[in-house]
């Protein structure tokens, strides 16, 4: 049983409905699961941005993607509850992981929290592609166009942010590849994380 609770999902019990015991189940429950978690954790990244960056010239680029970063989250944990798919439990942790790297690159100054963000929706449109394929070579396309057109809206505006971040001078923040690697290397750890947990 899912309960929404003041913006957030709090899960009730131990079954998911979506990842009964079909493969298309368990597809759509994993889907979702670590949708909603990484939307989670950019909706933090960019308030932890805008809690350093606000009130600077960028700020208002910055609210732009967040808002649009709090409409993915809405989105999903919408589809989480339309579909009784189980968020992580990791929940907690990406709120504040994410909110301490926002925030931690701002205080870097715009060009690292660019980076970040570069790093970020790289990965994060990584994923999207690679979760598009896997529903169109499966049945999940045909029920769930929904999701499928989501996904694919959600990934542009995504690519949109890793522009944005180029265009704000992401590549010339001190330490920008290791910045970057060490951004790559957390997300792609919490996304397989999230897919099971």
């Amino acid at each position: 049983m899912l309960h929404l609770k003041q913006g957030g999902i709090r899960f009730v019990g131990t079954v998911s409905a979506a990842a009964s015991n079909t493969k298309t189940g368990k597809l759509i429950d994993s889907i979702l699961r670590v949708d909603h978690a990484g939307e989670l954790g950019a909706d933090r990244i960019y308030a932890g941005q805008m809690a350093v960056l606000g009130n600077t010239p960028v700020g208002p680029t910055i609210k732009h993607m967040w808002e649009q970063e709090k409409r993915h989250r809405e989105k999903f944990e919408e589809l989480i509850v339309k579909h009784r798919a189980r968020p992580t439990v990791l929940t907690p942790v990406w709120n504040v992981a994410g909110f301490l790297l926002g925030a931690g690159t701002a205080l870097m100054g715009k060009k690292a929290a660019m980076a970040c963000t570069v790093a970020v929706e790289t990965v994060i449109v990584d994923h999207y592609n690679d979760q598009l394929r896997t529903i169109m070579a499966s049945d999940v396309a045909d029920e769930n166009k929904e999701l499928l057109d989501t996904i694919q809206k959600f990934r542009d505006e995504e690519q949109e942010h890793h522009e944005t971040g180029l265009e704000h001078g992401a590549e010339q923040a001190p330490f920008y590849q290791a910045l970057t690697k060490v951004i790559h290397f957390g997300c792609k750890t919490a996304i397989a994380i999230s897919k099971v947990v």
